[in-house]
């Protein structure tokens, strides 16, 4: 298999705004787009092919039809013939709502779903645009219930004002908003499930709030005040840069001026290029894609050799 590119899965949101179309390049007419699914097997929501001969084949038909060339030995018998991935370009026009994740064994319990932990790489930002991340001091249960309560939850919440580059990883637990005008990169385990807990009492198109999940995220959520989110990465150029190795996945940071050419004999796993800056030709033994700032890639784990052809690019590369 060559290197494999998606049609992206649109999402218009209550708070989606323009960036998709007017940084990234999207074919968009909406105003109101928050989301673009790069790559996802979800139920309702599977990416097609939109390159090749293998045009219009889902990601998911062309696991079933050879897991092991696609995922890798080691994923399938990990996860079988589930792509364990989520991959998204978000757009934040307004504030999202407040949220939180669980664990794989709660959201196994409770929806039959992996958990959802996901790291954010922040490609845009206004000026003092910012991400809620965690707790501004140690919360019991009871404080937390009562400051919903109040409607002061606001008040326990810890802000974190953001710029390009900035890399964050969110755990499960971990209650999150993403700020607006903010437009980033995300990576996450393959899962839909979101606990929402304050909206700022916004109303739809329909004029009616949107569901919280109150009681559901009582169980759900680390209180504790951890300064363990934002990620701190070595920017070399012209190598592959570690950003995060967690057992969901793992992310590099590559900025590249030249080109790299990287033998991947050994991976035992698909790898995913998201290009958050410039652009690049990324091949294997059997093909090549073109890629630009917005555009997302997925290297067949039976490719050996991976070339990416440059003169400038900034690329976010996840294995497994």
């Amino acid at each position: 298999m060559y290197p494999l590119k998606f049609h992206p899965i649109l999402k218009e949101r209550l708070w989606g705004g323009t960036k998709l179309k007017d940084v990234l390049g999207k074919s968009i007419e909406s105003d109101i787009t928050g989301e673009s699914w790069e790559l996802s097997t979800v139920k309702g929501d599977v990416s097609v092919v939109s390159n090749g001969n293998l045009a219009g084949a889902s990601l998911q038909e062309l696991i079933n039809s050879d897991p092991k060339g696609l995922l890798g030995k080691a994923v399938t018998e990990r996860f079988g013939k589930e792509f364990p991935i989520l991959i998204k370009f978000i757009d934040a026009k307004q504030d999202l709502s407040i949220q939180l994740h669980p664990n794989d064994e709660l959201a196994k319990k409770r929806h039959d779903s992996f958990g959802k932990t996901e790291m954010w790489y922040i490609m845009d930002a206004d000026q003092d645009a910012n991400l809620i991340v965690g707790f501004n001091k140690e919360v019991t249960k009871e404080e937390y219930s009562k400051n919903l309560e109040n409607d002061t939850l606001l008040d326990l919440m810890n802000y974190e004002t953001v710029q390009e580059g900035d890399t964050f990883f969110i755990n499960t637990g971990k209650i999150h908003a993403i700020g607006a005008g903010v437009l980033l990169a995300e990576i996450q385990q393959t899962s839909d499930v979101t606990y929402r807990v304050f909206d700022f009492n916004r109303k739809d198109k329909d004029g009616n709030l949107r569901e919280l999940h109150t009681e559901m995220a009582l169980d759900a959520i680390d209180y504790g005040m951890k300064d363990d989110f934002k990620v701190a990465y070595p920017k070399v150029k012209d190598t592959v840069n570690t950003m995060v190795d967690c057992p969901y996945f793992k992310t590099n940071f590559l900025e590249l001026t030249n080109d790299l050419d990287q033998n991947v004999s050994d991976r035992d796993s698909f790898t995913i290029y998201m290009c958050v800056g410039g652009k690049a030709s990324i091949s294997n033994e059997h093909g090549t894609a073109e890629i630009q700032k917005g555009e997302t890639v997925l290297m067949p784990a039976a490719s050996k050799k991976i070339g990416i052809q440059t003169s400038g690019a900034k690329l976010l590369e996840v294995t497994i």
